[in-house]
Order: structure tokens, then sequence, then C-alpha cells
């Protein structure tokens, strides 16, 4: 459950609802939608054909002429992929497009414990031994500097496909693919490392076909990797812009039908979720967070080999091993949060614009969820360091709106030259290096940074809600229609604010709180998740349409994300 924060409701553009409601929107979806920036239904519309072309994508046809010499050639190829979901779906993309378009393809993914991340100087030396002719960077390369100088002083190319911030100057590489370098008009900036990845592969499947390459055969049908790229794109919790949107509808749309990569399959099974309802919250909260175990904890080949792979029993080997990754790792994480409260328990936070800890004991693979679960709890971008080597730390931050990490990050690089080894990122997440000796000063100068590019109200937590809702729609049929829509960052799902008295509460599991609910004669039956303290006799509660499942049969329940006592 959300902490404390003031619910306001989303304002609505009543001239895009009555349009979108007149081309024959549900009403409820047409005020939900124009809220969200939707002024017509032709913007609903997420056929393929919608897609923003790939001729738009700043030098996909080159990258894609040069794997198509290096195809034709029979040159090696090899992937080099980043450590998190998104990484390995690219990564898994990647290898089934490009071995059934005829190439000599493999793959090798950086351990984050040892190795750190991207395309470093140090791998290169571990996979020149294979005789790569060209390097495939996915999810990384953007800020590689050293790394593709190292690979192309050993003669071998380098093609970066990335969606991260660049630095102001890029990397020597033979091709970089890139919507966020300068001059790419590609409008889709928030499309995850599988987007651009899944682009690449359009774009060449075009070259090989304007080369002659599929006379006799049948071209391979890229549609069949939307359902990796829907996870990865969901997983990454980039912003679900109405390109995001069209790949995530189009990869829940195979799922559900059946039409899914036999990985897939084998971790709807182990997550106990049926991939005929496949939705956006069971990618981000139940897949994504089982492949990423593997990088975090292990090595994320095991989570590629599950993507990758056309064998069901290898992928259910494989996704067993992860749900098992996956436990280990709510346990870590469980630790590292409760040493971190600890920590700020002694802290005024809310004197505070952002939040910096360390600690020796901490697993460098889970600061990242430490760092969302600080900025989450207590709404100030937060970043989280643990041990690396060499008397290094390594940290990962997450941001609340209004603050770009990545060029927060920047301002202090630029003010303390030498004090970062090394950060990348985007708006919302970055990864950075530090010496250990410089925490002090770092907290101090990231502070002053946050201070001066936020604005004093964006620390303010506030619920967005999409308002009052009409009795008639709090229904089991009008939680079903909203399930069955895409929801995500920057889209966000619905929430409605209401007020209403208090009939029973008591707490549940493992410190959630299950409440009965009454207003205008109607009672519902309700749960605050991770809230452990009581409510007040009437509240105004943030709440989403729920679905309550037992024995077979399914319950209107509602999901209270904040409350407040009611005015």
């Amino acid at each position: 459950m959300t902490a404390a924060g003031t619910i306001v409701a989303r304002k609505v553009p009543h001239a895009a609802e009555r349009t979108l409601a007149q081309a024959g929107v549900h009403p409820l979806l047409a005020r939900i939608y124009a809220a969200r920036g939707v002024s017509a239904a032709a913007d609903l519309d997420c056929g393929l054909d919608t897609l923003i072309p790939p001729a738009q994508l700043k030098n996909a046809d080159a990258a894609a002429a040069l794997l198509a010499d290096h195809i034709a050639a029979g040159r090696r190829l090899l992937i080099v992929a980043d450590y998190d979901c998104d990484g390995a779906t690219a990564c898994a993309a990647g290898l089934r497009a490009l071995t059934a378009f005829g190439a000599q393809v493999d793959f090798f993914v950086p351990n984050r414990m040892e190795m750190g991340y991207g395309l470093s100087p140090q791998v290169v030396d571990v996979v020149a031994p294979a005789r790569p002719d060209l390097i495939i960077t996915v999810d990384n390369g953007i800020a590689s500097f050293d790394g593709i100088a190292h690979a192309r002083a050993r003669g071998i190319a380098t093609l970066v496909t990335d969606h991260h911030l660049p630095a102001d100057a890029l990397p020597e590489a033979a091709c970089i693919v890139n919507p966020n370098q300068p001059g790419c008009p590609f409008p889709s900036k928030s499309i995850a490392g599988v987007g651009v990845m899944f682009y690449v592969l359009l774009a060449l499947r075009a070259e090989l076909r304007r080369r002659g390459a599929f006379a006799g055969r049948a071209e391979p049908n890229l549609a069949e990797l939307l359902d990796l790229v829907a996870l990865g794109t969901v997983a990454d919790v980039v912003r679900l812009d109405r390109n995001n949107r069209v790949l995530v509808t189009q990869g829940l749309a195979r799922m559900r039908a059946g039409r899914l990569r036999p990985g897939l399959a084998a971790l709807f099974s182990v997550a106990g979720r049926d991939a005929r309802r496949a939705r956006a919250f069971d990618l981000g909260f139940a897949l994504g967070p089982r492949v990423n175990a593997a990088g975090r904890l292990a090595d994320m080949r095991l989570g590629i080999e599950a993507l990758a792979t056309d064998d069901y029993a290898r992928a259910l080997n494989a996704a067993q091993a992860l749900d098992r990754l996956n436990r280990e790792r709510r346990e870590v994480e469980s630790s590292m949060r409760a040493d971190a409260e600890a920590t700020l328990a002694e802290v005024e936070v809310a004197r505070t614009a952002s939040i910096v800890l360390h600690d020796e004991r901490w697993h460098p693979g889970v600061v990242g969820l430490l760092a969302g679960r600080l900025k989450d709890r207590h709404h100030r971008p937060a970043i989280a360091l643990a041990p690396a080597a060499d008397g290094e730390l390594r940290g990962s931050g997450r941001s609340i709106p209004g603050l770009n990490l990545r060029d927060a990050l920047d301002l202090v690089a630029k003010r303390a030259p030498g004090l970062l080894v090394r950060f990348g990122g985007h708006a919302a997440a970055a990864g950075l290096t530090l010496r250990a000796a410089e925490v002090e000063r770092f907290r101090a100068l990231f502070d002053a940074a946050v201070r001066e590019m936020i604005d004093p109200a964006a620390l303010a937590r506030t619920v967005e809600t999409d308002g009052p809702l009409e009795r008639g729609y709090a229904s089991l049929a009008v939680a079903r229609m909203l399930e069955g829509e895409v929801w995500g960052q920057g889209f966000a799902a619905p929430l409605f604010a209401d007020e209403f008295a208090v009939e029973s509460q008591r707490l549940v599991g493992a410190g959630h709180l299950r409440l009965k609910l009454a207003r205008d004669g109607a009672r519902y039956d309700a749960i605050a998740f991770g809230r452990t303290e009581p409510v007040p006799a009437r509240v105004r509660a943030a709440y989403a349409l729920g679905i309550d499942e037992w024995n077979g049969t399914e319950a209107l329940a509602l999901r209270v994300e904040a409350c407040e006592p009611a005015h």
C-alpha cells in the first residue's frame, strides 16, 4: 500500500472524453483514457500495422546491412546481453531470429558481480578466444567507450543496440541504434532494449528480402517474438507510450491465444498464473522478477536459455530454478529492507531531498529493488549501494516523477570530476560506481543536485486517481473489462477515490489489512496490502477494482492503495 499522501483526481479533458464515447468506447474507459492523453479512438488501435516504421529508427537500415553482410559471409556473431529481463528477452529474440535468418550466432552475458555492467575491456578479452567477427550489444553499449575501443583494437566490430541515454559523445562502434542518440527522429524515445532489437530484426528481414535470401523458403515470422518483446518492455518499467502499448498488447494477445514461447509458458506455470488471462501485471510482478532473479543472484545465462529454448522440458527445469532463485532474492531483499528502514528511523527523511544508503552486508544484485522500495515508501529519489571490488561500491537508483535521475548523476559528475567511476541509465532508473571512501561526499552532492533540479512540490506525495466511481460500475464485469486493458508505467492502471464507512477491519497474512467497506447502501470486501495500522471509521480511499479467485469462483474485491480520514 502506498504510504500516506494527498489523494487527488486527474483532470479529464471532457472534449476528448466525449469524442471517445461517441466513437463507441465504454463511457468509463473514455473518461480514463482521456485523462491519460488519448484524444481519438484511432489512438486505441493496437494493430501491428500502427507500429512506427523501422525506417524512422536512425541506423536501423545500416545495422540491417551490416548484419546481412556478416550472415552472407558466414561470419560469427556474438550477442553481449545485459543481465536484466529486458536484456535477456532482447538476447533471446536476437538468438531466435538471427538463427532463423541463417546466422552463426552465440551469446555472452557478464556476471554482474565479477564484470560489472556493459561491454567492458574485460568482457572483450573473455569472448575474444571464440573469435567473433561482430559483437552485438543488446540493452547496453551506449556507454561502453573503452570496451568498444578494445574490441576494435582486437579486430572485432561492434553493433550497439541500446535505449539508455547517451553521454555527450558516442562510442566509436561500427553502428549504433538507439532512439535517444542525437539526430534520431524515432518518436518512441521510451522503447525498451528488447524493442530496439526487435526493430533491428524487422529491418534485417526487410534487407534480406531485398537480397533474395528467402527465395524458395518461407520468411521467419517475427511476430512470434512479440511475447518476449512484451515481457521485456513491461519488466523494464519503460513508459507505455502508444508504440509500446502496441507491442505489449500484441504480445499479450499471443500469450492468451496459447502462441507463446516454451520459456514463457514454463514461467507462467511456476508462477501459478494462467497465460490464457495474461495481463501486463503478470509480466511485471510474476514473470519479470523470476527472470531478473538470475541476473541478481547468479548468472543470467539461465534466464536467457529458458527464453531461447524450444524444448518445454528444458524450459521448465530452468523456470523452476529461476523460481527458487526468486524466493532466495525475496529473503535477501527483506533483510536489506529491514536494515535500511532501521537506518532511516534515525533520519528525518522529510528534511532531505534524496536517500543514499549503503551497507557492507548488502548484495549488489538486489540494490536496485531496495532503491525502488525506498523510493516508493518515502517518495524521495533513492540510491542503494553495496560493496563491489577493489574498495568500490556499486549502486542503483530509482527516481520519482519530476527528477531525471541520469541527469542528476551527470550534474554530480560534472561538479566533482572523478567522483563517479562510472554511471548511466535513464530518467527513472540509473546505476553508478564510486569509491567507498567517497560515499558522504557523494550523498551531499547528490542531495544538492536533486534540490536544484526538482520542483519542491514534487517531493510532496500525491496519489493520482480517476475520481469517484459510479456505483453501477463497481462490479465484477467492469473489473474484468479493466483487467483486459494494458496499463503500466506512464499509462497508470485506474484508481478511483470515494468515501466509505469502515464496518470491520482485521490483519491477515504477512501484514495486510482486510476491510469491509460500505457506501450508498452497497458493501464491498477490500484489502490494503502492506498496511498494518488501523484506519478510521470513515475513510476516503484510493482503490482499484480487483478480482478475488477462490475455489474456481470470482468475486469483486477493492484493492486499497491509499486512504485518509473522510472529510
